[in-house]
């Protein structure tokens, strides 16, 4: 029965050192008799008992390491506190067994001086600014190194940029300031274009002002033109008629008639203004000659 026993846990202990089960996403690298001899696949593995044994377990998976906090100096020496995340995976086992003792302080360490090159190549503003250069850079420093220890650095992202409470308040006296500046801008340019505006508007007023007293006065010399030109020719047609009634039988005698009772209604009038002295010709025979003169006058425009 004790021999039994002890059968019985030879071949369990057997087993368990022999039948070895791998995760998915891990690597078990093997040493047999303290040489590396094989990396494990996940899955079901067959070892020698006694003579191979799991040495080192790797995960597979992308492993997210936060990196400590730490004091770099920029470019025009101001002192910046920064700390960051790196994300790192395992490509091979084998090298990060026996690359390194122990790969995750070396990324470490590794990605804290790489940030302080990189950052120490660059002014305070430009820190701020160019996060993406500053990660990008610091990965193909780690990555360059580690290939040496078996792991792939795939990103590193920085989580915090502090800069001393001096510079914080230097920074923020200097945003209040510029939002300043832009308001006095915006007010300035606001009342710019109000003064444009109005500009504007009062020109375009004369303008149209102007072009409506033009165009009054053209329509009032069109229409005194249009006026005259009626009148003439209402004083022509009415000439024409006195003409040709002259031509009728008669005529003559009718503008006789005419002239007589005009000569007679000027002295008439003369005659009424007791204020005007009044010079009654000697010889009445003038009067006649006056008629004669005018019918002399009219008979040359008859001919």
């Amino acid at each position: 029965m004790e021999i039994a026993i002890l059968l019985l846990i030879i071949a369990v202990i057997f087993v368990s050192r022999s039948v070895k089960v791998v995760p998915q996403q891990n690597a078990w690298v093997v040493e047999r008799l303290g040489k590396y001899h094989a990396a494990l696949t996940p899955g079901l593995n067959f070892l020698v008992p006694f003579i191979d044994k799991v040495a080192y377990k790797h995960s597979l998976k992308e492993i997210p390491l936060d990196v400590p906090s730490q004091v770099c100096i920029t470019r025009d020496n101001t002192q910046l506190q920064v700390d960051g995340i790196l994300y790192f995976q395992v490509t091979d086992p084998m090298r990060a067994s026996y690359g390194s003792s122990n790969y995750i302080v070396a990324v470490t360490q590794l990605a804290q001086t790489s940030l302080r090159s990189v950052i120490g190549k660059l002014e305070l503003d430009k820190t701020f600014e160019e996060r993406d250069i500053i990660n990008a850079q610091v990965v193909q420093a780690i990555d360059e190194a580690a290939l040496n220890w078996g792991v792939k650095v795939l990103r590193y992202e920085i989580k915090d940029l502090t800069p001393p409470k001096e510079i914080l308040h230097a920074m923020q006296a200097q945003i209040t300031a510029e939002r300043e500046k832009r308001a006095l801008i915006a007010a300035s340019e606001g009342r710019r274009q109000e003064q444009i505006n109005i500009a504007t508007g009062e020109r375009e007023a004369f303008i149209a002002r102007s072009e409506g007293e033009k165009q009054a006065a053209i329509n009032q010399a069109q229409g005194e033109a249009e006026s005259i030109k009626a009148v003439a020719l209402a004083n022509a047609e009415a000439i024409e008629r006195v003409a040709a009634a002259i031509r009728q039988p008669g005529g003559e005698q009718a503008v006789q008639l005419k002239v007589a009772e005009k000569a007679v209604e000027a002295y008439g009038k003369v005659a009424a203004d007791s204020t005007t002295t009044l010079i009654v010709p000697g010889n009445m025979s003038e009067v006649s000659a006056l008629i004669a003169s005018a019918m002399t006058l009219v008979k040359q425009g008859k001919a």
